[in-house]
């Protein structure tokens, strides 16, 4: 199944079944332009979200920003391995240089929210995301979501200025899928819905 192009209807169940994790580094140019980003990040916003808190943000690290980030990630790996080479500091430099769109994922836990529980401001965020992607792949792009040890290291909060109530949660990269990936194996509904 190929992801539907730009301008294609494609029925949900369809769309949901079309969906790929894609890793960064296999999204390439074209990625959305701002019009079609603004529609992109706009569906997120249909998520649910008790309390209406909107407990969840998006932080884009536009292209002349990418060098900076490559810089959190290199000294994040220098933290947690003094002893690593040069050759591993360019490697996590050059992860920040992977797909042409790329965001990062914030979850807002803000202490005057505290009746809602993290647990349902997570799901509020994994909705977004998940209307994020969805509505990336009906605009004809592919998505890949990426995490790691450095999105909770210092350089990364300054560099994303989040509040201490903030964390950033993963990267999302949208693009152009170099190749066609197939469909993993799915369980069937049986195997994970039961009643009581």
């Amino acid at each position: 199944m190929t992801i539907p192009q730009p301008g294609a209807h494609a029925d949900f169940q369809t769309l949901v079944a079309a969906r790929r994790n894609f890793t960064l580094r296999r999204l390439h140019a074209p990625g959305p332009d701002r019009e079609a980003l603004d529609r992109i990040v706009e569906a997120a916003a249909h998520a649910p979200d008790h309390g209406l808190l909107r407990p969840w943000r998006f932080v884009l690290i536009p292209q002349a920003r990418r060098g900076d980030l490559g810089e959190v990630f290199s000294a994040a790996l220098a933290e947690r391995d003094p002893g690593c080479d040069e050759e591993a500091l360019a490697t996590a430099r050059d992860k920040a240089f992977r797909a042409p769109c790329l965001l990062v994922a914030v979850l807002r836990d803000d202490a005057g929210a505290k009746t809602i529980p993290v647990a349902e401001k997570l799901v509020s965020l994994g909705c977004a995301l998940q209307n994020l992607l969805l509505a990336a792949g009906a605009a004809g792009f592919a998505t890949g979501l990426a995490s790691g040890a450095a999105m909770d290291a210092a350089g990364m909060r300054r560099l994303l200025r989040l509040a201490s109530h903030e964390s950033a949660i993963c990267f999302i990269g949208i693009g152009t899928a170099a190749m066609e990936k197939p469909p993993r194996p799915r369980p069937d509904a049986a195997d994970y819905l039961s009643s009581i």
